[in-house]
């Protein structure tokens, strides 16, 4: 059976943005330990989070996301690690073919029903993979990796070169990671792969790849109690030739 994503290196946080709050929505979900080194079982651990709360994700969808597919011609997209769908909808809007992926059922429930209340249920499919061991079929002119992190170690790197190869020529993929965290978000003391580290964690192939984007913008995220913090973001953005 399939199953979605969600997939972090190890070490890495749980997404810190604040529930509505923020835009990130990507989590990993590997099949293996957590930071004790404690056994855990990944797909309960999503679905638990999820169904905790009534909607986790502001609905609106990633900035980077928006700047980078708003230039490109819309065609095939993956969107890895969907969450509540905010990315899936936003780009079929636009025109994009969406394969909305995830590990936990409720995010791809509360994906089809974000998508049939914008009418574009008929451009977004949502379904479950469970991508350490099973990934989409077929060929994809955009895949976005928004925040893919977890709590949990799985084999990231080796997901998203795999995600990369499934890429049709001139497609690209946009992975969005964590630099830092608010204060409130109890990962403030995390330290985040840098964006030099996780780009050579990715080894893509430079004779298959260009590299377009590799920066760490900056933007303000709110508390709650509307607390407002700066923070920074990784970005890349590969093409494939």
């Amino acid at each position: 059976m399939n199953s979605s994503p969600h997939s972090h290196s190890p070490g890495a946080a749980p997404t810190p943005e604040t529930p509505r709050h923020g835009h990130g929505h990507g989590h990993g979900h590997g099949h293996g330990v957590d930071g004790s080194g404690d056994p855990v079982d990944a797909p309960a651990f999503w679905e638990a989070r999820y169904v905790a709360m009534e909607q986790i994700w502001s609905g609106r969808v990633n900035p980077v996301l928006a700047q980078v597919a708003g230039a490109l011609t819309p065609g095939r997209a993956l969107d890895v690690g969907c969450g509540e769908g905010g990315d899936a909808v936003w780009l079929a809007e636009r025109g994009w073919d969406v394969e909305a992926i995830d590990i936990a059922e409720t995010a791809l429930a509360r994906t089809r029903r974000a998508a049939e209340a914008a009418g574009v249920a008929d451009r977004v499919r949502a379904s479950r993979y469970d991508l350490e061991h099973d990934l989409p079929g077929g060929t994809y002119d955009l895949v976005s990796a928004q925040f893919f992190q977890s709590p949990l170690d799985f084999p990231r790197s080796r997901i998203l070169r795999d995600l990369a190869d499934r890429l049709a020529p001139g497609g690209a993929i946009l992975v969005v990671d964590h630099g830092s965290a608010p204060t409130w978000s109890g990962h403030s003391d995390t330290e985040f792969p840098t964006l030099a580290a996780t780009l050579e964690e990715l080894a893509l192939d430079r004779e298959r790849f260009d590299i377009e984007r590799a920066d760490s913008p900056t933007r303000t995220v709110t508390s709650p109690d509307g607390e407002q913090a700066e923070i920074f973001d990784h970005v890349i953005l590969a093409r494939c030739r």
